[in-house]
């Protein structure tokens, strides 16, 4: 079995959808069958979401627009 995570535990990441862009670290990676999912947190808050919702770099562009 190969498992192709986009991210490993302590990296900093964002999500693409915050518009307040608050850097969140990964402290989980959760392998499914169908799927890999990312357990992220942002102070005492912790989130779920797959790949495709984060980015390594912050998005200016959505904070300077809000």
């Amino acid at each position: 079995m190969v498992i192709d995570n986009k991210f490993e535990i302590g990296d900093r990441v964002y999500l693409k959808t915050d518009i307040e862009q608050f850097c969140r670290i990964v402290i989980e990676i959760n392998i499914s069958k169908v799927d890999i999912s990312y357990t992220l947190i942002c102070g005492i808050i912790e989130s779920t979401h797959y790949n495709f919702e984060i980015s390594t770099e912050k998005d200016v562009l959505i904070t300077s627009t809000n």
